[in-house]
């Protein structure tokens, strides 16, 4: 699914800002890659459960993961950055 629109939420922008710049730059080749293909492998993209299923959250690296939900099949929201700590 090609992504059209990626809106970010407060948390994550604050999130994202307190990042190393090496992770930062992993980010933005991982949104490259979520853009043009949503669910590609490289993402190991994966669904939430419980109170959480609406939400998605895809791999920048081992450590660092960026949680979204999808608003529609061409618009997502960025909900927050970080490690597994955007889990609780």
């Amino acid at each position: 699914m090609k992504i059209k629109n990626i809106f970010t939420y407060r948390r994550f922008d604050k999130s994202y800002k307190k990042l190393p710049k090496k992770i930062k730059d992993r980010a933005k080749g991982k949104e490259k890659i979520f853009r043009e293909n949503s669910f590609h492998p490289a993402l190991e993209i994966h669904k939430f459960s419980g109170k959480e299923r609406a939400s998605w959250a895809f791999d920048i690296d081992f450590h660092y993961r960026i949680k979204s939900i999808f608003l529609s099949d061409e618009k997502v929201l960025f909900l927050d950055v970080g490690t597994h700590d955007i889990y609780n």
